[in-house]
């Protein structure tokens, strides 16, 4: 009878549900019908919030920007942002209310780096001149620290969970690179439309550039003996799938980023010694010096722009002459280091480099895409950019960041046996320093689109180096 009675209340407010809903519908109000959707959501997040966090990773690749749909005046991703904020306060109010968190995560040298960056962050954005703009920058990149290490260390401690965060994020990729390819297909290929094919989905071709080599050596890993075969000749046909996408994407410093990747691979691979790579770079560094001059003299005198075939296209990469991207790129570097020098320390606060440089740019620079609206893009570094938002500390506590993560990750790939995990880290150090090298050259990490896998590959590697390396005493099967 009891429960006679709950199934009654059930059709009960279905019933008011669809009569309330139909008639707002025909008055043209149709937000109702997204109720279900929400408390779905807010159930998820109470209950299941592993499949809450899949849910994210699989929306991110895509995830819409509201600015760009014209329909509200904030820069934020749907459906992901909101709910990554929300499971950040759900996060803190746990945190508060257990107060408890693995103290193995927050002694990790990783984590130590990750917090002085934040807290310089959150210092910079109290000095800065934009206080709204770079507490609003702060806030989207707290979201994706918490979601995406934090929490994402907790999900990666089930073993096998990365096979999950890897293959929500590749699978839907996967569908926006057939898209793009499709839409550009009707454009003979050409290189101009490569530029925007890949929308509403990636802002431009250089961010979708950066996530496909991210993923690149991740696909390469499931090709391994320890997978299925099933898995194996899907991972073979994304493969192929995602190398038209990298050359159609016509994204010269993703080009360059996955040939980096492939060049430390075997630097791990044939266990090159680390005193070996020190006097090549310090060689290296010392000729490139002494030849300075002549360099930049061979650099000028390419005038090869972007273009339609391919072998020009890479010649157009070290063009500083002629070709308006390489122009623009110099022209915003030069506008950071210009902000730098009058604000060394503390800089002019996160986020506010695109409403700030437009004084700095000097006329002979410019060029015939430059703006004084910042509407093309922001600093089109990882590394400049925080100088001038938030001075020399902003900039090494990134930096910081990066030799951390590669320093702990390349310990873990020499202790860790032959086997499958071994093969986890390398591919996910692999993908990391495809962003690592693009960031030299723009960034992205204020999108969900490069934040999501980017603090979800750190979080990977230090989840192994807690919770599995010291549990692996037998070596597995190559």
């Amino acid at each position: 009878m009891h429960q006679l009675l709950k199934s009654y209340w059930i059709y009960i407010f279905s019933f008011i549900f669809i009569a309330a809903n139909s008639i707002l519908i025909a008055n043209e109000f149709y937000y109702l019908a997204i109720l279900p959707f929400v408390l779905v959501i807010v159930f998820m997040a109470f209950f299941n919030l592993d499949k809450l966090m899949w849910f994210i990773v699989f929306t991110t690749p895509l995830s819409l920007n509201i600015e760009e749909l014209e329909i509200g005046g904030i820069g934020m991703y749907l459906p992901t942002e909101p709910l990554m904020f929300g499971i950040m306060l759900l996060f803190f109010l746990k945190l508060i209310y257990e107060k408890n968190y693995d103290a193995a995560i927050i002694k990790h040298p990783i984590t130590i780096a990750i917090l002085f960056n934040l807290s310089w962050l959150l210092i910079t954005s109290l000095t800065s001149e934009m206080p709204v703009v770079s507490f609003k920058f702060l806030l989207a990149r707290l979201w994706f620290v918490v979601c995406f290490y934090f929490i994402g260390i907790q999900l990666l401690k089930i073993r096998n969970n990365y096979k999950i965060f890897f293959w929500a994020y590749l699978i839907p990729l996967s569908f926006v690179i057939i898209y793009a390819v499709i839409r550009l297909a009707g454009y003979n290929f050409q290189e101009k439309p490569a530029h925007w094919v890949m929308q509403p989905f990636f802002k431009d071709h250089t961010s979708y550039g950066a996530i496909l080599a991210m993923y690149f050596p991740i696909l390469f890993l499931f090709t391994g003996k320890s997978y299925p075969t099933y898995q194996k000749v899907f991972s073979i046909l994304l493969i192929g799938i995602f190398t038209i996408g990298l050359i159609l994407s016509y994204t010269r410093a993703a080009w360059v980023s996955v040939i980096a990747a492939f060049i430390l691979f075997f630097i791990y691979k044939y266990k090159v010694r680390f005193s070996w790579l020190a006097t090549l770079v310090l060689v290296s560094g010392i000729i490139l010096l002494l030849s300075w001059n002549s360099i930049v003299m061979n650099l000028e005198r390419n005038n090869q722009d972007s273009s339609d075939k391919l072998s020009e296209h890479v010649e157009s990469i070290s063009n500083v002459s002629t070709d308006a991207s390489n122009l623009e790129r110099l022209n915003r570097w030069n506008s950071a280091f210009k902000m730098f020098q009058e604000r060394p320390f503390f800089g002019w606060g996160p986020g506010t480099y695109v409403f700030q440089y437009a004084p700095f740019q000097l006329a002979n620079e410019k060029t015939i895409i430059s703006t004084n609206a910042g509407d093309n893009g922001n600093a089109h570094s990882e590394y400049i950019g925080p100088l001038a938002e938030s001075g020399v500390l902003g900039a090494l506590s990134f930096i910081l960041i990066i030799l951390t993560v590669f320093y702990r990750g390349s310990i873990l790939y020499h202790q860790l046996p032959k086997g499958e995990l071994k093969k986890v880290v390398l591919a996910t150090l692999l993908g990391l320093l495809t962003y690592v090298v693009h960031g030299m050259l723009n960034n992205y990490l204020d999108t969900d689109k490069a934040s999501v896998p980017f603090w979800g590959f750190i979080a990977l590697i230090v989840a192994i180096d807690i919770y599995h390396s010291k549990s692996l005493s037998e070596p597995e099967v190559e």
